[in-house]
Formats: C-alpha cells, sequence, structure tokens
C-alpha cells in the first residue's frame, strides 16, 4: 500500500465483527488495516493516517485482565471512533463511570437520536441497531456529550467534538443496524476528512509498480488452482513482470470434471505462462486404502510439496515464490490472541520445503475476497472465474467420504457436473456462496426398471454466505432440484438416491469432512 493512500488504523480487541468493521470501511473507498489493540503504532508514523477505530471485544474493561490502551494514546489529534467495548474503554480512560450489567443485551434495538451532531448527520431519529453487550456506561467523561439513547441505555451514541472522540454503544458495522453505514460514512468523511482514494483502478497501478520494483529482473513461480485468488494473482502478477512469472499448476487426481483441461485452455487465453503437471496417478497410488480425513490431506498437502519442488526446480531457477494469501489470512496471523484454532488442516497445507530459499511475494494480501473479485473484473478475467465457487485444496478428497477410488471419483464427478449445470441453468449458482456433491460411503435399496438395485447415495450441499465464515444452507427451488435428482439418477450410473444437506454452519461446516 502507497504511503500517500489514507488510512484508517482499526485496533482489534477481540470482537466477532472486527472483519466487518474493515469491510465497512474499505466499502467506502478508504483503505484500512487492522492491528492487535497492543502494536506499535509509531511504525506508521509515515503513514498518511486519518484517524482511529476502536473495536467491539469479549471482554469487560472492568476486568482485571482486560485489554486497554495507555492513557498516553487519547493525546492523539487524530479522530478517535468507539464501538461497543471500545466506546467503554475510550470513555473509562478519560474519567467516565462504567457499570457492569447482571445480564448482557444481546440483539436488536431501537436507537434514537437526541442530538445529531457531526456523527450522527443525516441519520433516521429512530432506527434499528444491533446490540452485543454487558457493560454500560454509567456517568461521561468530561468534554462529552450524549448524541442517542435506546429504551435501557442513556449513552447509546457520544461525542467531544473538540478531542474529535466519539464512540457508539451499537455495532454500526452489522447489517442489523439500519443506519449504520451512515454513521461510519460521516466518520470517515466529515470528521477524518478522508477523500476516499482506496479503489481498485489504484491498487492495480500501485500494485504494478511495487512488484517491478520488487521483483526487478529476476523470476517467479506461482502455485495455481484454477480458482478466484491464485488466478487473480497470477492475472496481476502477468500484468507486472509478464513471462517472468510461470505458474504451476498440479492435477492431483482430485479436480472435477474436464476442471484440468480447462484451466489450461482458460490460461493459454489469458497469455499466462502456464506449466501443467498431471501428478494423478502419483497422488492416488499414496491415497489407497486410507479412509481417515486428517490423513487424506497431510498425504495430499506433503505430495502437492513434493510435486511443486520437482517441477519449480525443472522449471530453471527462480528467487520468488507468489502466494495468493488474502487479507483475512494475514489479520488471523497477527491476532492478539493468537490464531484461530485449525478445524481443518486444509486451510492451512503448510509452507514449501525451506531448501527452495525462495523470497515470498504476496500480491494481494491487502485485500478482502470480495475486493479481490473485483480485482479480477478490472483486470478483464472472465466472470466465469470471478464467480467461480471456492473449491477445497483437497479437492474431491473431502468429498468423498471414505476410501478414494477411480470409480468414486468417476461417480462423484458426473453427479457434481450435472448438479453444477442445473444450478447455472435455472440462474441459481450465482446466488449461492458454494455448491457441490458428496458420495456417501452407503448403499442404499432401490428399484430401476423391474429390478431391485443397491447402490450409492449423493448428497447436494449449498450455502449462502459472505467470507465461508457462517453460512446457511441454500433454499433452491424444489422444482430445480427434483430436476437435479432425476438427471442424477438416471444419468451417472451407480447412484439411485439423492439428498440435499440442510444444516447451517455452525453448526456443521460447509464441507463435509
Amino acid at each position: 500500500m502507497s504511503l500517500q493512500h489514507e488510512m484508517i488504523l482499526i485496533l482489534d480487541f477481540g470482537s466477532q465483527y472486527t472483519q466487518l468493521i474493515a469491510r465497512r470501511v474499505r466499502e467506502q473507498n478508504v483503505y484500512c488495516e487492522i492491528v492487535p489493540f497492543n502494536a506499535d503504532l509509531a511504525k506508521y508514523g509515515n503513514y498518511n493516517l486519518k484517524g482511529y477505530i476502536l473495536s467491539g471485544g469479549p471482554s469487560s474493561v472492568l476486568d482485571k485482565d482486560s485489554p486497554l490502551l495507555p492513557l498516553s494514546f487519547f493525546d492523539t489529534s487524530l479522530p478517535v471512533l468507539g464501538i461497543c467495548y471500545g466506546q467503554h474503554l475510550m470513555a473509562y480512560r478519560l474519567g467516565g463511570r462504567l457499570t457492569q450489567a447482571t445480564t448482557r443485551e444481546y440483539g436488536r434495538a431501537t436507537v434514537t437520536v437526541k442530538s445529531e451532531g457531526r456523527l450522527l448527520k443525516d441519520v433516521e431519529h429512530s432506527s434499528q441497531a444491533w446490540m452485543s453487550h454487558g457493560d454500560s456506561l454509567d456517568a461521561l467523561p468530561e468534554g462529552f456529550v450524549t448524541l442517542a439513547e435506546t429504551a435501557d441505555i442513556p449513552f447509546a451514541a457520544i461525542a467531544n467534538d473538540d478531542k474529535q472522540f466519539y464512540g457508539v454503544q451499537f455495532h454500526p458495522e452489522v447489517a442489523h443496524t439500519i443506519e449504520g453505514k451512515k454513521v461510519l460514512r460521516n466518520f470517515l468523511f466529515d470528521i477524518c476528512g478522508v477523500t476516499g482514494d482506496w479503489t481498485t483502478e489504484s491498487f492495480i497501478e500501485s500494485s504494478i509498480a511495487d512488484l517491478k520494483k520488487t521483483i526487478g529482473t529476476d523470476n517467479v513461480i506461482l502455485g495455481i488452482s484454477g480458482g478466484v485468488d491464485s488466478t487473480v494473482t497470477a492475472a496481476l502478477l502477468h500484468r507486472a513482470v509478464g513471462d517472468q512469472m510461470t505458474a504451476i499448476f498440479v492435477n492431483n487426481g482430485l479436480l472435477r470434471k474436464n476442471e484440468y483441461e480447462d484451466v489450461i485452455e482458460s490460461y493459454q487465453v489469458l497469455g499466462i505462462n502456464l506449466k501443467p503437471v498431471d501428478a494423478s496417478k502419483k497422488f492416488l497410488d499414496r491415497l489407497t486404502g486410507v479412509i481417515d480425513p486428517e490423513k487424506k490431506r497431510k498425504i495430499i498437502g506433503e505430495t502437492f510439496i513434493e510435486v511443486f519442488d520437482e517441477a519449480a526446480k525443472a522449471n530453471g531457477k527462480a528467487q520468488w515464490l507468489a502466494q495468493g494469501t488474502l487479507y483475512p489470512d494475514v489479520i488471523e496471523s497477527v491476532s492478539f490472541k493468537g490464531p484461530s484454532a485449525t478445524i481443518k488442516s486444509h486451510h492451512n497445507v503448510g509452507g514449501l520445503p525451506e531448501n527452495m530459499n525462495l523470497m515470498i511475494v504476496e500480491p494481494l494480501r491487502e485485500l478482502f475476497k470480495d475486493e479481490v473479485r473485483d480485482l479480477g473484473r478490472k483486470l478483464g478475467l472472465a466472470e466465469s472465474f470471478i464467480g467461480r465457487h471456492p473449491f477445497p485444496g483437497p479437492g474431491l478428497a473431502v468429498r468423498i467420504i471414505g476410501e478414494i477410488t477411480e470409480d468414486c471419483l468417476s461417480v462423484l464427478r458426473e453427479a457434481d457436473a450435472i448438479y453444477i449445470d442445473e444450478l447455472r441453468q435455472s440462474d441459481q449458482y450465482d446466488k449461492i456462496w458454494q455448491a457441490f456433491a458428496v458420495l456417501l460411503p452407503v448403499q442404499s435399496v432401490g428399484v430401476m426398471g423391474d429390478q431391485r438395485t443397491y447402490e450409492n447415495v449423493i448428497a447436494l450441499r449449498a450455502v449462502t454466505s459472505t467470507d465461508g465464515m457462517t453460512a446457511d444452507w441454500a433454499i433452491i427451488p424444489p422444482e430445480v432440484l427434483a430436476r437435479i435428482s432425476n438427471r442424477i439418477i438416471n444419468e451417472v450410473k451407480g447412484v439411485n438416491r439423492v439428498c440435499y444437506d440442510i444444516s447451517s454452519k455452525p453448526p456443521a461446516t460447509i464441507e463435509w469432512e
């Protein structure tokens, strides 16, 4: 990110909504970063810093070990917005009084504006907001005034215009707060004075310049999957350094129907220097007889590293390894609480061998997924790439419950292809975050013609989501499900029953393994 870009720093106190704050700020074309509450802020001295946002958090400011800011932080000349815990912390450190409630207030509440001020300019007099807190302010610090209240909370929004300190008890970043975007926009533009200079076009321009300067005349290798992140990374690098970048595409034998050939053809159209490696036999041989899902993932990860290493060495001397790391991955790695627990190892397969001695370049590390998709569009990628549903690193291995065989893969590929084809034809595909078929390790009695059958069961999974962290099962019209089921049973030999998964995440995960 260029030092000249306007920046908002979000200090993270552990809220489940911190990433949402960043997404809402970015939506206003304002660059922001999330840092732990205890980060060394001095290193941002050369940046065009415009203000701070203090996130919510699960702690009580009154707890013995709660995360706090030093009083010296509030000597800043920059505007500060405290959200929920952030409001409590700011008020408490500046001399206000806080009460630890006996019951937690969680959910929708009606916020009534008493005085607009700069923060609530043009906000509806009465509107719905989302609350999630246990403590409440009992008395304001000197110099603060009340801007809004609820039926239970006298200080739902507060302000000190002289110091440019503001606080809200509710969460303006969540969709349930109807006027939340307006509140954030007022803080950013009217109070912090930003102009909104963070655009996809400016990102492309500055990224290309940075990549050219960083890489110089060196060579770069990139492992691609054909998905959105790796394809956009490849397109951006190609725009910056051309054929100095080689994309390595490993066929692990666990791809969807025709995917290996389709990806090769698509990259040729893009003019990207692609080295395809068909290692499917090696992967499938090593997976023979393996049923445990964690063991499957470990074998796939280790084999991929081995194959990629061999391909990279055969390609000649490269000095850089490009990765499609996104900003949520970066946030996880710097969380003041430590990285989140790993639910499945394929979310973090592991690094390449240290003896490769490659420097790392991550062109997308400042972006969220939706920003990556927009970047891809601006780089001229086809919508078929941009709108692709996520696909796990281990591929169909985590969608075959049990041992992986060629026959199982063939059945699943055909069923999955029919499923996706029907979703596209019925205009359902783009309404869904992720859809796929799963081959279950059970057989079911059925009747085909006049004969009794005992064949495989396919489960269909489709979810709606914004980031994959939570997900609801997608409501697909019954007539579409009926067509999908009929086609799979009629066209895929070995299947006589189709089920639809109606589990949400949590408690279920999106993938079955």
